[in-house]
C-alpha cells in the first residue's frame, strides 16, 4: 500500500473545489467553514502543499502529522479493573 499524507485546505470560496481534485483525492468538504481535506502520496505532500499555497482561493493550508505519530506504545500500566478475576466462582 501507499502511505498518503492528509492536507487541509483552507478556502475563501467554496466554488473552487473541483479544482482541488487535481492536486490528491478530495475526501471531506466543510461547507459552513470552508476546508476540504485532500490526501495524497506521503512523498508528494509537502510539494503539492506549496502549489496549493500559491493559488488564489487558498486561504491556507495545513499538512497532517499523523503518520509521523509513534502509535505503538511502551511501559504501558495495566488496567487494576482488569487485574482481577470476577468469573472465578466459590
Amino acid at each position: 500500500m501507499i502511505e498518503r499524507r492528509g492536507i487541509v485546505v483552507h478556502l475563501h470560496h467554496l466554488k473552487q473545489v473541483k479544482a482541488l481534485r487535481k492536486y490528491g483525492h478530495v475526501q471531506y468538504i466543510s461547507k459552513r467553514m470552508k476546508y476540504a481535506v485532500l490526501y495524497c502520496d506521503l512523498d508528494d505532500a509537502e510539494e503539492t502543499a506549496r502549489k496549493l499555497e500559491k493559488l488564489q482561493y487558498v486561504r491556507s493550508v495545513q499538512l497532517s502529522m499523523k503518520p509521523f505519530i509513534k502509535t505503538e506504545f511502551e511501559n504501558a500500566k495495566p488496567d487494576k479493573a482488569k487485574e482481577y478475576d470476577y468469573k472465578g466462582g466459590i
